[in-house]
């Protein structure tokens, strides 16, 4: 078997009361028919044009080919360096299925200027723009993101006298603007199957191109998914699709539905999943006031040592004699399996899940808003809002002015933890280069001892194509700390009136004007230097 799933205490009665109900409802072998009715009827049109992932091994298989030929014909001409451009689901998957693999791939999912410019720039180790493929992934072909960053790549190699004809290969939907200007332009163009979602797109184009092109064996993870198919296809108690959607979104007759998801890697071969299950399960549930918030966690965290109650832990292991050893762990989902099982079973559940909370998992109604805003800012620029108080080199801004009475940055920490309700969750968001401060990251862990409440951390403007749907569709409970920075590096954008600067301050600030229309406590805490002001922040924290 390609994937186990072992459950234990609650969630094993959750699963015991769930899961009869959804072998009888045969939705299993709905899905894999393409049932569109499956989700009620508000849901039908939508999913009629969102199930082609459920062939998406069968449909990508012929990618395999052009692939290698692309890789071969880049790599006799000294391209060895690939740089993805894409948001979501379109670098998210890429990410892990490299990492993963062991194989380097640079992913620029961030309008951060200085993160852009080291994408662009390279390394002495893996290679200069001289070196670099980019592959522009973007599903509607009008993310503002990959369109800016490949606007930034064609000048560059423009300025060194290279050619971006072939330099630049472009992932995709048909007939979008992208599919067209690119062809225009005489790009390699590979299109993927409109008919599937961002989110669950991991096995189509978008997740086998660029992690093709950067020496991944994709052949052999659309064996891994191919070898789970029938196991999810099944209307039956042992398909593990239909055991996690349960444990994960079902509940009992006597008890609350644990509504946030502990993702724990222990052992796991795998790199980074849990970064794609969260944007897969928050994005797909968290509308209509309801869903599930995936927290991303380490063996140690918080949240693992004293878990919520509202919080059901899922803990990713490798082999079965650690998966033996760890079924000891009360109260937990423990799960193992290959990557492309992983990817097969976690999109099934996901969908099943919508089924069971009663709504649509292929949409996402909130996440244009904060495009909207961003987009409203960028257009209008006004002036920057003035902070409540500034500290040190931290500007402090707020959405209540309740919130900064205490004059510090510990104080305002303090106050917005306040407003947590008891099933509430704490959103931390960094618009920063994560590449330059990755240790920005473990605030997340002092933050949720010291708020006493589920933690998430996103990098931004990224999130926003994820967890973004949650904060604004999902329930009512969360506070939101951003984290911006203010360095004197900047960036223009070819042929745009406004530079990466502009943008990445602008998504930041329209994401916080729609939260706080919705009701939520927003801080917004400006760096000028984070490399350097990141010690005075974790010290705040606790």
């Amino acid at each position: 078997m390609s994937f186990e799933i072992h459950v234990s205490g609650h969630a094993k009665d959750v699963v015991e009361q769930t899961l009869p109900g959804l072998v009888d409802s045969l939705i299993a072998s709905g899905i894999t028919a393409g049932d569109a009715d499956l989700w009620g009827p508000d849901a039908a049109a939508e999913a009629s044009r969102r199930l082609g992932w459920v062939d998406a091994v069968s449909v990508s298989r012929p990618l395999v080919a052009e692939i290698e030929a692309l890789r071969a014909d880049l790599t006799a001409r000294g391209i060895t360096r690939v740089v993805l451009a894409g948001m979501g689901g379109s670098s998210l998957a890429p990410e892990v299925i490299a990492a993963t693999a062991g194989v380097p791939l640079v992913v620029l999912d961030s309008t951060d200027p200085g993160q852009v410019l080291a994408a662009i720039d390279g390394d002495a180790e893996a290679g200069g723009l001289e070196q670099t493929v980019l592959v522009v992934a973007s599903k509607s072909g009008s993310t503002i993101e990959t369109d800016s960053a490949r606007r930034a790549f064609e000048a560059a190699w423009s300025d060194l006298g290279i050619d971006p004809a072939g330099r630049i290969v472009v992932v995709t939907d048909p007939g979008s603007p992208l599919d067209a200007s690119a062809r225009e332009a005489g790009y390699r163009v590979f299109t993927a199957d409109p008919n599937v979602g961002g989110r669950y797109s991991a096995l189509t184009a978008f997740g086998l191109v660029p992690t093709g092109l950067a020496g991944v064996d994709v052949s052999e993870l659309l064996d891994e998914a191919e070898a789970t198919l029938l196991e999810v296809a099944i209307d039956d108690h042992r398909n593990p699709a239909l055991v996690l959607a349960a444990a994960i979104a079902g509940r009992t007759a006597d008890a609350p539905r644990r509504d946030k998801l502990g993702l724990v890697t222990d052992g796991t071969h795998i790199v980074g999943l849990p970064d794609w299950i969260e944007q897969l399960v928050a994005e797909s549930t968290g509308k209509n006031g309801t869903g599930i918030l995936p927290v991303v966690l380490l063996p140690v965290s918080p949240e693992v040592d004293q878990t919520p109650a509202d919080l059901q832990i899922v803990r990713l292991v490798d082999d079965a004699v650690h998966f033996r050893i760890l079924e000891q762990n009360p109260d937990e989902v423990l799960i193992s399996g290959s990557l492309g099982a992983q990817l097969i079973v976690w999109e099934y559940a996901t969908a099943i899940a919508g089924q069971i909370l009663g709504i649509n998992p292929f949409d996402q109604p909130d996440v244009e808003s904060a495009k909207e805003a961003a987009r409203g800012l960028l257009d209008g620029r006004p002036d920057a809002t003035p902070p409540a108080f500034v500290t040190g080199d931290v500007e402090v801004r707020v959405s209540d002015p309740a919130l900064a009475a205490s004059g510090t940055v510990a104080g305002v920490l303090d106050a917005l933890w306040a407003q947590l309700s008891p099933t509430g969750y704490v959103s931390i968001q960094a618009y920063v280069d994560r590449t330059a401060v990755p240790q920005l990251a473990g605030l997340r862990e002092l933050v949720a001892a010291d708020s006493g409440r589920p933690t998430t951390f996103g990098w931004g403007p990224r999130f926003l194509h994820s967890t973004g749907q949650y904060h604004k569709g999902g329930p009512a409970e969360g506070v939101f700390l951003q984290i911006l920075g203010s360095g004197d590096v900047d960036l223009e954008i070819p042929g745009r009136p406004f530079t990466f600067g502009q943008l990445i301050a602008a998504q930041a600030a329209g994401d916080a004007a729609v939260l706080v229309a919705h009701g939520r406590p927003v801080v917004t805490l400006t760096l000028t230097d984070p490399q350097t002001d990141v010690l005075a922040l974790f010290e705040a924290a606790q």
